[in-house]
């Protein structure tokens, strides 16, 4: 008897268990959120794209659109280090192996950067060759309009 009562009681518990990871996972509407991103700090950089990740994890890349605006310095986390010598308004170039292959993830799961036209223009970045895998599409006039036009829009912003 007391071997099916400590059975009854194990299923019970590992069914509320389930029962609350899907409360969990189910948590979160839709959401809209912008990450800025203006620094150059490679451990910083790194650490956003980590939120960003976490982020999509616990909401889910179908409840989520996420943009990331990239201007001034954070254009760094897009920029080829080989690109670093002839742009001198830069002091990082973090477009590593590891940092484009979480770019790409995380385009992979529906995050799009954004990157600013005035930097780019202002720092003489040719888009093409210098920036890693940015079209002329990602291209937002202005990085801060880009982030107030997104927060009239209703998309939450977070600066991590």
């Amino acid at each position: 008897m007391k071997t099916i009562t400590r059975l009854i009681m194990t299923t019970l518990l590992v069914s509320s268990f389930l029962v609350a990871g899907q409360a969990v996972a189910g948590e979160y509407a839709k959401q809209k959120v912008v990450y800025h991103i203006n620094y150059d700090n490679p451990k910083q950089q790194a650490g956003a794209l980590r939120n960003i990740q976490n982020h999509i994890n616990a909401v889910g890349a179908d409840n989520l659109d996420l943009k990331v605006v990239l201007h001034g310095n954070g254009l760094a986390l897009l920029l080829e280090p080989e690109s670093l010598g002839k742009l001198k308004k830069f002091k990082h170039a973090n477009a590593t192996e590891q940092m484009t292959a979480k770019v790409t993830d995380l385009k992979g799961q529906g995050v799009s950067f954004h990157v600013c036209a005035n930097t780019v223009r202002g720092r003489k970045v040719d888009v093409e060759s210098d920036l890693y895998d940015v079209s002329k599409d990602d291209i937002v006039p202005s990085g801060v309009a880009e982030v107030a036009k997104l927060q009239a829009e209703g998309y939450s912003y977070i600066k991590p």
